[in-house]
Formats: structure tokens, C-alpha cells, sequence
């Protein structure tokens, strides 16, 4: 396992080298000019200007400011917020765990609907059952997070009373209250990546009951739960393994309406309000950030298939 390991490591460094060339690149093509967004009253004062772009780097060629930002972006140091003073790395860390508790959330939710839905619906293919769990599934996919958040805001938090409906309460500080304000961002969320699930374990489980190994452990006299549960999903599962990673790491990184709707001070509002002030460090710190978290995803969902299928530990 250890040279693929490292031959796995050896593809990402290259990859991750790509994608700061395309961040930093793209970056440049956003319209204005960030000395005269700094400079403010003073934009009108050429030598004003002139010393903010030299402090930011800006009066260099492009190659120059590139080798100067991934050199730093190495370390760990992705500059520092031109907005507020701050620097990037302490800005993503500060948001990302409050993005990272609720996407866990999501994903927990996630998980509970969309396998054991997806296995019910296999095992009761064109049944009534089927049927429902497809329709539920489908309602899922289809209902967009602003309008299930609204909707959830306006019963739970308006009518009933039962969860407040906006803000956030750290973990650490009150873990009651904390749950009390993400459980609903958090299903908003976990709602449509359960449908998705959903459909790819039925789709998954499918073709793994079919499988020869599935009609043997039955002739065997083996019981229904122990063919499903143990011989059928746990195949079944390597490809809804792979959707899971993927889900979790558009949970970091997409989760921008669910937390301006519910005001959690995330990861997504980070960037939005980054985009929106042109704070090109923290727009590329965050982007850069999310592509290592992608990256690392993906390397764990390949450990993670040889957890769940022994065999491909000896392909």
C-alpha cells in the first residue's frame, strides 16, 4: 500500500500546482483595479497608489506576483485580508470549522436517509415502496436549499416556535444551543445529497443482487438480511463512496445560500463577501483551501474503498 501511496501523493502535488496557476490566473481577470478599492478618499493621489502597489505586490510582472504568492502559499501564509487587516490563514481557520460542523451535520443526515432509503428501495424494486422512496428522493434533488430553508424558517422558528431561526452558537461555548441553530441548515443541506444517495445505492444495490456471489450466499440458505447486508451492500457501497466524498466537499465549499439564509458566519459568506469587496488574497486563500480539501477527499475515498472491498488492496 505504500507506493501507491506515495504515487497517489506524487499526482497531487502536480495537480495542486495546476490549480494555483488557474486561481491565481482567473483571479487577474476580475475587473478593478484593488489600489483604488484601498485607497479610497485618497484614489486620486497617484503616490498613494503607487506605494499601495508596491506593499501588495502589484507594480511586478504577473510570473513575479505568482512565484511571490504560491512561495508564500507553501508556508501556510496566504497574505493578508485587504479589507480588514487580517491574514487569510486565520480567517479560514476561524470559519471553516463552523462550515466543517455543518457539513458533518448535513452529511450524518445525509447518510441516514439516502443508504438505508436506496437499500429499501432495491430490495422492493417496482413496489409500492419503490415508488415513494423514488418520489421522496426526487423531491429532494429538486427542491432548491433557499426555498426549503425559507419554508423551514417560517414552520419551526415563526409557527411552532421550536428552533431560532438565524445566528449561530459555537460548539464549545453552549453544544445544546449550537444544534438548536444549525439542525435546520443542516437538513437543508442533507436533504438533497440524501437523494442522491438514494438513487445511487438503489442503482448500486441493483446490480450487486444480481451478482452471482448474492445467488450463491442465498442457495447457501443464508437469511435475506445477511445476503443484503452483508454480501450485497457491502459492494454495493464502493461507488456511493466515492459520491459521499464528493458531496461532503461541495458541503465545504457550496454551502454560500444555506449560510447567508440561515446568517452563519461560514465558510461561504467568507468568500461572497471577499468577492463582492474584491479581497483578492482571501478570494484565493479560500479557493486554494477547498482544493485541498478535494484533493484529500479524494485520497480518502480511495483508502476507503480498500476498507470497504479487501480485494482491490491486492490490485
Amino acid at each position: 500500500m505504500l507506493p501507491w501511496l506515495l504515487r497517489r501523493l506524487g499526482q497531487i502535488v502536480p495537480t495542486l500546482l495546476i490549480l494555483s496557476v488557474l486561481i491565481f490566473g482567473l483571479q487577474q481577470l476580475m475587473p478593478g483595479d484593488p489600489a483604488l478599492i484601498l485607497a479610497g478618499e485618497e484614489r486620486g493621489d497617484p503616490q498613494v497608489l503607487a506605494q499601495i502597489r508596491a506593499e501588495l505586490f502589484l507594480d511586478r510582472p504577473l510570473p513575479e506576483q505568482y512565484l511571490h504568492w504560491i512561495t508564500r502559499a507553501v508556508q501556510g501564509d496566504f497574505g493578508f485580508s485587504w479589507r480588514i487587516r487580517e491574514p487569510v490563514a486565520k480567517l479560514i481557520l476561524e470559519k471553516l470549522p463552523v462550515t466543517f460542523q455543518l457539513a458533518v451535520m448535513a452529511f450524518l443526515i445525509a447518510l441516514a436517509i439516502g443508504i438505508p432509503a436506496g437499500v429499501l428501495s432495491a430490495v422492493r424494486r417496482d413496489r409500492p415502496t419503490d415508488w415513494l422512496v423514488n418520489a421522496v428522493a426526487l423531491f429532494g434533488i429538486s427542491t432548491p436549499n433557499f426555498w426549503l430553508g425559507i419554508m423551514m424558517i417560517l414552520l419551526f422558528s415563526v409557527q411552532l416556535g421550536w428552533l431560532p431561526p438565524s445566528g449561530y452558537v459555537p460548539l464549545t461555548e453552549d453544544p445544546l444551543q449550537s444544534l438548536a441553530t444549525t439542525i435546520m441548515p443542516a437538513f437543508v443541506l442533507g436533504s438533497g445529497i440524501a437523494g442522491v444517495l438514494m438513487r445511487h445505492t438503489r442503482a448500486a444495490m441493483l446490480g450487486a443482487l444480481g451478482q452471482d456471489y448474492v445467488r450463491t450466499a442465498r442457495a447457501k440458505g443464508l437469511g435475506e438480511r445477511a445476503v443484503v447486508g452483508r454480501h450485497a451492500l457491502r459492494n454495493a457501497l464502493i461507488p456511493v463512496v466515492t459520491l459521499g466524498t464528493i458531496e461532503f466537499g461541495r458541503l465545504l465549499a457550496g454551502a454560500v445560500l444555506t449560510e447567508q439564509i440561515f446568517t452563519i458566519p461560514g465558510f461561504g459568506k467568507l468568500i461572497v463577501d471577499a468577492v463582492f469587496n474584491r479581497d483578492y488574497p482571501v478570494v484565493q486563500g479560500v479557493v486554494m483551501a477547498t482544493a485541498l480539501i478535494f484533493t484529500a477527499l479524494s485520497l480518502i475515498a480511495d483508502l476507503l474503498y480498500m476498507a470497504v472491498n479487501p480485494r482491490l488492496r491486492t490490485a
